[in-house]
């Protein structure tokens, strides 16, 4: 059987468990197709994972890794939608194509199932979305889509749809935020990034055109900044990366009936000094709503807008399929040092 290079965690103390393997190419099955993988892109996720901080229980002996863009190189029997040769992407979780995940973590690839860490992977064809010819991304920008270009997507129109004129705020100046910054633009919408770093802002400001900026280690209430800009409407969408560090200023910059879409926890609060957020909540009527990515349905809404507005998508390095590399790769996002997403090249 043609062999393939497979990364895997047989343990998960530390980055450096994630092992290199020769294994055999995987056959596809009559529902499925074989894609060669050609980029990766990583997320916050696979080094919690590596280094179990991630909340919920992982296959033993997992491959890693959940954002993959490839090309289709062979199909199943019963597969009529694919052709070799399509440029593809995989779903973040196989078995959720429309709603609410019914698990936390059973269909997710690089979780409760083997992940895109490899040169080729096999997939059921209903978890695949086929790109339109002429898509001006490449591999490592359609790879960004999976996960965060999904959790941006459902932030904005999962629950009520942004629409354009209305403010949107995106926390940081990781993955997720600049997605939704890039798509809240296209779709015509004010924009507002936070940072604590003048140099980020700086090059988003350069790179992205945001309407506004607001670096909130010089403005610690930037939530008052925020009304303040608006002219004391706040925001309608906020994408909540922060968590309990952050939920009080979204609160004091949300809209009266607007959504913050709470997709992460890297700001750690005290819990003895939070306010009274259900207090807060109620009396902005404001939509408090958790998402982990979203379904199979949305990357196919999404993949659709992408192409058609010819939106691209900010990589801030991409890393070779070395271990070392790897490595390297998972270590620049843990860092946090890179604007934009962190990818693999897989050749």
């Amino acid at each position: 059987m043609p062999q393939q290079t497979v990364y895997r965690l047989p343990t998960r103390n530390a980055i450096e468990d994630i092992t290199y393997n020769q294994e055999d190419i995987p056959q596809p099955l009559s529902h499925e197709v074989l894609i060669k993988v050609r980029a990766i892109a990583l997320n916050s996720r696979d080094c919690q994972i590596a280094t179990s901080r991630y909340p919920f229980p992982i296959k033993d002996n997992v491959v890693p890794g959940s954002d993959a863009a490839g090309d289709i190189v062979e199909v199943g029997d019963l597969v009529n939608n694919f052709a070799k040769g399509d440029r593809v992407v995989v779903c973040f979780d196989q078995t959720r194509l429309y709603g609410p995940s019914t698990h936390p973590v059973a269909g997710q690839s690089g979780g409760g199932v083997d992940g895109v860490m490899a040169q080729y992977i096999t997939r059921p064809a209903s978890a695949v979305v086929k790109i339109p010819p002429g898509s001006p991304q490449t591999y490592s920008e359609l790879a960004t889509l999976v996960c965060t270009g999904v959790t941006a997507w459902n932030a904005l129109y999962g629950n009520k749809p942004l629409v354009p004129g209305q403010v949107v705020l995106v926390q940081g100046t990781g993955g997720t935020s600049m997605t939704a910054l890039v798509l809240a633009k296209a779709a015509g919408a004010m924009t507002i990034v936070t940072s604590s770093s003048e140099e980020k802002l700086k090059f988003v400001k350069e790179k992205f055109n945001p309407d506004w900026c607001i670096n909130y280690s010089k403005t610690p209430d930037w939530g008052a900044e925020a009304m303040r800009l608006t002219g004391g409407k706040g925001v309608d969408h906020i994408v909540e990366i922060g968590g309990a560090g952050t939920i009080e200023q979204s609160l004091s910059a949300v809209a009266r009936g607007g959504v913050i879409s709470i997709i992460g926890y890297l700001a750690q609060g005290d819990p003895k000094m939070t306010a009274d957020i259900l207090i807060l909540a109620l009396g902005k009527e404001a939509v408090l709503r958790g998402l982990i990515v979203g379904p199979k349905s949305m990357l196919d809404e999404l993949v659709t807008f992408t192409s058609r507005r010819e939106s691209r998508f900010y990589v801030g390095k991409e890393y070779g399929f070395t271990r070392d590399e790897v490595l390297a790769a998972y270590h620049a996002v843990g860092c946090g040092k890179y604007i934009g997403k962190i990818c693999i090249v897989v050749e």
